[in-house]
């Protein structure tokens, strides 16, 4: 008998002692903080749970919260603080006796309903001129309650600094400060301070004979109401071996503030200004405000207005090192006239109505412009005696003054997702270009000669990814109606911009980098090919010269990026 209650009380203890020990409690703790990384003390924490119900506790003054004795099982956090929208962790495994620390960032109402990035590497970059997607935001929760909170997935590994250097030769043969036959561009980016920028860039230009410069400054913070303001500093620098012109070199100081804000997922508010400075053959100051309001009419609907007071910069889609002198509206657009210097200055307002349909977006806009001493691009020998040619000492070209332009236009683009690494691009556009009242015209007198005509301008583009080599393509034609000596809407900054004519542009990964601690790149890039849209004129000592919308030019280079 005795030994019958022994062996019963060894089979209970035997079942008894695992379960004792698998049960063991277990804690929850760690750290909340605002999108800044400032603690936040008296927050709220919730526990909540198939063997908890609504454990309460608040942060110290350093953000910390402990939650002990808690049993092995599935738990939810949520955090909530006065001025901030409640936050929800889901789905965090307690083992027994383990300890899991689950840190939570608090953010207000403007930041859960902040867009993503400008650009990045995910399929909706391809359509530039529909907003980021909602998948980009913080995920809303509802609880019985009512109350909504984000759903945080926790933070991601980022790089705080990047850096991208090009060693780029070939002028882009964009007449008198289009840039050095061969250059040097550099970016470097580092965080601050968890919602701050600093960035530094630069292109120094080299050919032997005048050397040119660039450099910019700038920083940027992120507001916890959503806004993300930006103040920069251009200084450019560009020499001239014109001995006919005294006091030729051009010195530009540029100072850019802008801001962006986000209301309540509907409206989107970009506004800012620049104010620069010249000196060249004289002093000049120029004061350029720009601004855009997007509104949100449904997810997949963006009516937009935007006034800019300065040619768009597109390149940005082939990456810095394509273009690295384009750092901002830095590089003032300069002519002169019986050798007074006078800066392009120019006014677009643009309404445009976007809509995307599945693999489809449709662009419909109309604009107005109005520009002031237009620099039109000349290419050619020209004498420079006159004062009137204003000529570039890399590239051949030269920049004379236009006759002021004023026209209103549409346009239509249609953009096309043709397969994960392939997109198709439809651009038609219609209105006024500047274009010579005859045929027999002299330099001289193309500023005089010069009258408004309507042209209709067809572009179609081919971007893409060759998955085997990983080679970046971009292909472009785009067709005039007549002859023009400026570009038909020559502010487009749509999916649907090229450059005249045919282009290509060519990025290709070096191979057997992997082992260093860059990405190395080749490229290269083609303008107008086919050297189509050259309109002859005579010059002073006899000889022709042309007047183009953009001059062939052929780029190349190698880019590293870290």
């Amino acid at each position: 008998m005795v030994l019958r209650k022994l062996g019963f009380l060894a089979v209970v203890l035997g079942l008894a002692l695992p379960a004792l020990a698998g049960d063991r409690v277990g804690s929850i703790s760690g750290y909340v903080r605002d999108a800044s990384g400032v603690p936040q003390m008296g927050a709220l924490v919730e526990v909540f749970g198939a063997a908890a119900h609504g454990l309460r506790l608040f942060t110290n003054e350093k953000g910390f919260y402990s939650i002990q004795g808690v049993a092995p099982g599935t738990y939810s956090v949520k955090v909530s603080a006065p001025s901030f929208m409640p936050s929800l962790r889901e789905r965090i495994g307690l083992r027994s006796g383990g300890a899991a620390v689950v840190n939570v960032t608090l953010r207000t109402l403007f930041e859960a309903f902040q867009v993503g990035p400008v650009r990045t590497n995910s399929d909706d970059e391809d359509w530039k001129w529909v907003l980021r997607s909602a998948s980009n935001r913080p995920i809303l929760r509802v609880f019985e309650d009512g109350t909504a909170a984000t759903v945080s997935e926790g933070k991601k590994d980022e790089h705080d600094l990047k850096g991208q250097l090009a060693f780029v030769a070939g002028s882009r043969s964009d007449g008198f400060g289009g840039g050095a036959d061969m250059s040097t561009g550099f970016s470097l980016e580092k965080s601050l301070f968890t919602a701050g920028t600093v960035g530094f860039s630069g292109n120094v230009g080299y050919n032997g004979v005048t050397p040119s410069t660039v450099l910019r400054t700038s920083y940027k913070h992120k507001m916890a109401n959503g806004s993300e303001p930006q103040i920069a500093l251009t200084m450019r620098r560009l020499g001239s071996t014109d001995a006919s012109l005294r006091n030729a070199t051009l010195q530009a100081l540029a100072l850019t503030t802008s801001d962006e804000v986000t209301l309540a997922d509907v409206l989107e508010l970009r506004f800012g200004s620049e104010l620069q400075t010249i000196q060249f053959l004289g002093r000049v100051t120029a004061f350029r405000p720009f601004g855009s309001a997007d509104l949100h009419l449904s997810p997949n609907t963006v009516l937009s207005y935007g006034y800019s007071t300065s040619e768009p910069n597109v390149r940005g889609e082939k990456g810095f090192d394509s273009a690295p002198a384009d750092l901002s509206e830095s590089g003032p657009r300069v002519s002169i006239l019986g050798y007074a210097p006078t800066v392009e200055r120019a006014h677009h307002q643009e309404v445009s109505l976007s809509r995307r349909m599945g693999k489809n977006n449709l662009q419909i806009a109309v604009y107005s412009d109005r520009v002031s001493d237009p620099a039109l691009t000349g290419l050619g020998e020209s004498a420079a005696d006159s004062g009137d040619v204003l000529a570039d000492p890399y590239s051949g070209t030269f920049t004379y003054r236009g006759a002021d332009l004023n026209t209103r236009g549409m346009r239509m683009v249609l953009q096309r997702k043709l397969a994960a690494d392939l997109t198709a691009t439809l651009d038609f556009a219609y209105g006024g270009v500047l274009d010579l009242a005859r045929s027999d015209v002299a330099l001289q007198d193309v500023r005089q000669s010069s009258v408004v005509r309507n042209r209709q301008s067809v572009a179609a583009k081919m971007s893409g990814k060759l998955p085997g080599a990983k080679t970046e393509w971009i292909a472009s034609y785009r067709w005039t109606s007549g002859t023009a000596l400026t570009p038909v809407d020559m502010f487009n900054g749509s999916a649907g911009q090229t450059d005249p004519f045919l282009n290509v542009f060519l990025r290709q990964p070096i191979p057997g980098t992997s082992f260093l601690p860059v990405h190395m790149d080749a490229l290269i890039d083609v303008r107008n090919l086919l050297a189509q849209g050259y309109v002859p004129v005579m010059g002073r000592d006899g000889r022709t010269v042309y007047l183009v919308q953009s001059a062939r030019a052929v780029r190349g280079g190698v880019a590293f990026t870290f």
